[in-house]
């Protein structure tokens, strides 16, 4: 999956400054239009404003430093921080028909999808899917297939003392102060909050609106034991592997990392915006798919108490005892 940073933005945006043509504003597309707008508004010295702010003409009053005169502006770049579907371009260039008269318009994405180049006048580099950006990552519809964590991710971690394992923790388990609550519904929350506090747990994501499929929290019987076990990436690791989701949204940074040496599979490290992944993952050379575990398939044929014969499937190799002899048949495995 290739993932931007604001830093990889603001870089490939100075890269690749020399395209632009001349313009006298910027006006960004918002919201995440208006992350680049401000870049380029700086680097050039020029004046910015919102795509609604031009429409109904407040931009001009926004810059006390150097109040424009209109006739001083003739081209304007419209920009967004991307252009896949160019739904958002096409709507812009709706709102500003009535614009195009009296100045001369260029609409521009940052990132373009191969293929999608029509949908605007210009860009500043191609980017294939899957991507994300550092600055919606957490509001992307891949997140719908995607395991979540609840403590850090979805609110805010308890404090020490409020993290006894008793009274004070149910406490703050029902009135835990939301941090973010994802507006798409999300395929798995994976939580390493032991299972009797399921109740609590489950109040608690009703009274804050987070929609999901699938609650998955560990069953051991105290903190204590969770702590001797080390349980906390372990359990994460093991529920992700077995799913199909594509990615993983963890808190903390070196769970974070182990989850990803246990399963291979990319994980967003919510606490430093960071997206673990190996270097063909980044460069979309390989797509993560995981396959649901096999099931066991059990025979048996008995006789008076006597197994006669019996057949089972486990993983890659079949298993089968006549009278009690056993016989191990492997798949063969195919060259690449």
């Amino acid at each position: 999956m290739f993932y931007k940073r604001y830093q990889d933005l603001s870089e490939d945006i100075k890269n690749n400054l020399y395209k632009l043509p001349n313009v006298d504003l910027v006006v960004g597309i918002p919201r995440s239009g208006m992350i680049p707008a401000y870049i380029i508004s700086f680097l050039l010295n020029i004046p910015v404003c919102s795509l609604d702010e031009f429409i109904d003409g407040s931009w001009n009053s926004k810059h006390t430093h150097r109040v424009l005169n209109k006739k001083e502006v003739s081209n304007i770049l419209i920009l967004d921080d991307s252009c896949s579907s160019g739904r958002a371009m096409k709507e812009a260039r709706n709102k500003l028909k009535n614009f195009e008269k009296e100045y001369h318009l260029y609409f521009w994405a940052c990132y373009m999808l191969p293929g999608a180049e029509s949908n605007c006048d210009g860009y500043f580099e191609l980017l294939t899917n899957p991507r994300m950006f550092q600055w919606n990552y957490l509001n992307h519809p891949e997140i719908e297939g995607a395991c979540f964590d609840i403590d850090g991710v979805l609110c805010y971690d308890p404090k020490p003392e409020e993290n006894d394992d008793g009274e004070k923790y149910r406490h703050f388990i029902l009135n835990a102060k939301p941090l973010f609550i994802p507006k798409y519904k999300i395929k798995a929350l994976v939580t390493s909050r032991l299972e009797k506090y399921r109740k609590e747990t489950e109040k608690w994501l009703k009274t804050n609106g987070v929609q999901y499929e699938n609650l998955y929290m560990l069953d051991l019987p105290n903190q204590a034991e969770r702590i001797r076990q080390n349980a906390h990436a372990k359990f994460k690791a093991k529920i992700y592997k077995q799913l199909d989701s594509p990615i993983f949204y963890e808190s903390e940074s070196n769970q974070a990392q182990e989850i990803f040496d246990l399963t291979g599979k990319p994980v967003f490290c919510v606490g430093n915006d960071t997206l673990i992944q190996s270097k063909e993952q980044s460069s979309n050379q390989v797509q993560v798919q995981v396959l649901p575990p096999q099931k066991e398939y059990k025979c048996r044929i008995r006789l008076f108490g006597i197994t006669l014969f019996s057949k089972r499937k486990k993983g890659d190799k079949r298993i089968y005892r006549v009278l009690g002899i056993k016989f191990v048949l492997h798949k063969k495995n195919e060259k690449m």
